[in-house]
Formats: C-alpha cells, sequence, structure tokens
C-alpha cells in the first residue's frame, strides 16, 4: 500500500508540474498572441462550415448531396495545396505566404455568396488552393517559441482553443443564419477569416527559434558533401523518408477516419432517438471531452506513443454504438473524447521531431493531406455502415478499422524493438 500512495504522489507531484507549465507558457506573450490569433481566426472558420452547408440547402435551394459536394471539392482544394503551402512557409515565411492568398480570398468572398451554385463550386476551389495555412503557422509558431520540454504542452493548448473553437464556431454560425439569412451570414464569416490572417499576417509569427533561424538548408542530392556541422540535420532529413514519418501520418488518417466515423453517428444516432435538435449540445460534450483530454496529455511528465493513443481512441469509440439513448451517448462520447485531442496533438509532436525545423512547415502540409484522406475516407465508410446496419454501424466499423491500425503499429515497432534487441552482442561473460 505503501509503494502505490508514493506512486500516486508522485504521479500528482508530476501532474501538478505539467499543469504550471501552461501558466509559464501562458506568461509568455509569444505564446499567448499566437493562442489568441488562432483563436480568432478558428471561430469564424468552423463557424462557416455550416454556414456554406445551409446555404446551399437554404439559400440556393439544392439537396444536401449538393452540399456535400461543396465540402468535397474544398476538401480536395486543400488537399492540393497544403503541402506546397507548408514549403513556402519554409522558404519565404509567413508575410510573403499570406499575402496573396489573402487578396485572394478577399476577391473570392465577396463575390462567391451571391453566385449560383456552379459558380459557387469553382470559388469554392479556388478558394481551398488559397486557404490560409494557419493551423500549420500556429504550431510552428508555438515549437519556435518554447523549449523541448515545454513542446507537448504548448501543442496541447493549441488543442484546447482548437476544441473551444469548434463548441463555439458552429453555434454561432446557427445563429447568425437566423438572424441575417444565409448570403450575408456566409459573407461575414468568410471576411472574418481573412480578417484573422490578416492578423496573423501583422504579427509574423517567427517560425523557427532565433538559434537555428540562419541555418544553411542541408541539399537533398545523394552525393553532396556536407559540413560535421550539419551532420545532424542531415539526418533529420534522412529520416523524412523513413518509415517514422509515414507511420505518423497513417496515424493521422486513421485518427480522422474514426473522429469521422464519431461525428456521423452521432448525427444518425441522434436523428434516430428524435432528439435531433440535441446535436450541438451533444457534439459540444465531445468537444468538452476533448477539451479535458487536451490539458491532461499535456501535463504528463512524458508523452504516450501516438499509436497507443490512436488504440484508445478506438477502443473507446466502439462501445458508443451501445448508448440507447441522448444521455448515455453524451456520456459515452465524453469518454472517446478524451483521447481526440491528445491524438492529434501527439501526431503533430511526432512530427516535430523527425523533420528538421526548416522543413516542418511542409510536413504539416502533408500532416494536413493525411486528414484530409481519412476524412475522404471515413465519410463515406459510416455513410454506408448507417445505411446498411443502423447509426451504430458508425461508431463499430471506423472504430475497428482504426483500432486495427493501432494494434498492427504496435505489434511491427515491438517486433523491431525485438529484433534490434537480438542483433546487440550480449554482455555476459
Amino acid at each position: 500500500m505503501g509503494r502505490v500512495k508514493r506512486l500516486r504522489t508522485a504521479t500528482i507531484d508530476r501532474m501538478g508540474k505539467g499543469m504550471a507549465a501552461y501558466g509559464r507558457l501562458l506568461r509568455r506573450p509569444s505564446v499567448r498572441s499566437v493562442l489568441l490569433l488562432a483563436f480568432l481566426w478558428r471561430v469564424p472558420a468552423f463557424a462557416s462550415f455550416i454556414v456554406i452547408t445551409l446555404h446551399v440547402v437554404d439559400g440556393l435551394d439544392r439537396s444536401y448531396a449538393a452540399a456535400g459536394v461543396v465540402t468535397t471539392v474544398s476538401t480536395v482544394a486543400l488537399a492540393v495545396s497544403g503541402p506546397w503551402r507548408g514549403r513556402s512557409l519554409d522558404r519565404v515565411g509567413v508575410r510573403a505566404t499570406l499575402g496573396p492568398q489573402l487578396l485572394v480570398l478577399i476577391a473570392v468572398w465577396a463575390v462567391a455568396p451571391f453566385t449560383p451554385y456552379v459558380v459557387l463550386l469553382v470559388l469554392v476551389f479556388v478558394g481551398g488552393l488559397a486557404n490560409l495555412p494557419t493551423f500549420s503557422i500556429t504550431r510552428q509558431a508555438l515549437i519556435a517559441a518554447v523549449d523541448d520540454e515545454d513542446r507537448t504542452a504548448a501543442l496541447s493548448l493549441d488543442a484546447l482553443f482548437t476544441e473551444l473553437s469548434f463548441m463555439i464556431g458552429p453555434v454561432l454560425g446557427v445563429l447568425a443564419v437566423a438572424w441575417w439569412g444565409t448570403t450575408w451570414s456566409l459573407l461575414g464569416s468568410e471576411l472574418l477569416v481573412v480578417l484573422g490572417g490578416f492578423g496573423l499576417w501583422l504579427a509574423n509569427p517567427p517560425l523557427v527559434r532565433a538559434d537555428t533561424a540562419h541555418a544553411v538548408e542541408v541539399p537533398l542530392v545523394e552525393g553532396m558533401q556536407v559540413e560535421p556541422a550539419d551532420t545532424v540535420a542531415a539526418e533529420h532529413v534522412r529520416l523524412w523518408r523513413e518509415p517514422a514519418v509515414m507511420a505518423t501520418l497513417a496515424a493521422g488518417v486513421a485518427a480522422t477516419i474514426v473522429l469521422n466515423g464519431t461525428e456521423l453517428g452521432t448525427v444518425g444516432a441522434l436523428r434516430a432517438m428524435g432528439e435531433a435538435g440535441s446535436i450541438g449540445p451533444v457534439l459540444a460534450v465531445w468537444g468538452f471531452g476533448s477539451a479535458v483530454g487536451a490539458l491532461v496529455y499535456g501535463a504528463l511528465h512524458r508523452p504516450i506513443p501516438v499509436f497507443v493513443l490512436l488504440a484508445f481512441l478506438a477502443a473507446t469509440t466502439v462501445p458508443v454504438a451501445l448508448a440507447h439513448g441522448q444521455v448515455s451517448l453524451a456520456l459515452l462520447l465524453l469518454v472517446c473524447g478524451l483521447f481526440c485531442a491528445p491524438t492529434i496533438t501527439a501526431i503533430s509532436d511526432g512530427l516535430s521531431r523527425v523533420v528538421p525545423e526548416n522543413r516542418l512547415g511542409e510536413a504539416l502540409g502533408w500532416q494536413g493531406v493525411a486528414f484530409t484522406a481519412g476524412s475522404a475516407l471515413g465519410a463515406p465508410l459510416a455513410g454506408t455502415a448507417i445505411d446498411r446496419t443502423g447509426w451504430e454501424g458508425a461508431f463499430v466499423v471506423t472504430g475497428l478499422i482504426a483500432l486495427a491500425a493501432a494494434v498492427a503499429a504496435l505489434l511491427l515497432q515491438s517486433g523491431k524493438a525485438r529484433a534490434l534487441g537480438q542483433q546487440r552482442p550480449s554482455l555476459n561473460v
């Protein structure tokens, strides 16, 4: 019992130190300003997702399928533009990257809300290509502003503010549509997104640490001579081609599959229960669980491996299928929500530790592609499961897919670790 008590006390002490890290980070003006600007951008961005759907359905009198096409077009554009926008951040910085994109977005969204459906599709695609890489900027700026030991806590704070934006934005979007209609709400929400991007342009946060800002980029051509001082960076560049990065991106795909399945399954469950009016509040409970998970994860003494978090996320999502009312559904979502933000944070954190700092923008761009691919796979998988087996199928199918991916990755890592152990010479004589 004494050992258990000491272990519990040590754990509480470590958690206390971790929570203290949040206060230390929030006292830094560079961290506060980045989080605030990101929050002010994300709230109208999350609002615009629901507003544009309502605009297509109500304002343009089209079907939900037509609204889904708009989302698909935007998603494809984001996937295409993500990596090269990240490379642009790495090479020319925030202002040179955002400046032209802000001008394009102003032109697109000043016109798009007043156009017919086909023209809207074209403009949405153009807007997606020019979409502001604010998620990448925020994470890069936070990583550059803190020490390695505070990196997980900083990214967890970002995840927490993202969840708060997710809880607030859609509600404000629905209220705006009720007050001003879909056309003006779409115009207002998108222009507020542009305004938030302009705030980032003005702030121009550094994306690399001061001690590495002037580092020379390592050549990628095989056989090129590299100075000894650049050896570590060269090793990191080679890691970009190694399984570590690809495995982390695969975790992003699997996580997004299960998150999309959870969102669609929740909508389907509440509609089937005759509680469609509770969709927003129940999703907010899910987001609250994710926010709590972000706080706890960032306070941990040691980060949890991403595939362990993915396994917990998937394993707690499958039982949501057992819900028999909106209260039990909300409680089960609260539990699985605890692992949402930590999993996404661990993916960003993992990438930041296996690629060089001057390539982080590109890596985070590819992370966006991984999330987009997961969304593209998760939505139809969940939809098909709901059509064939009911809303429960969305949680079971996507949860089991993510769980299988996590278990396979953990077994593969375990096998590699055993193989390395067997290759080491024995010290016993």
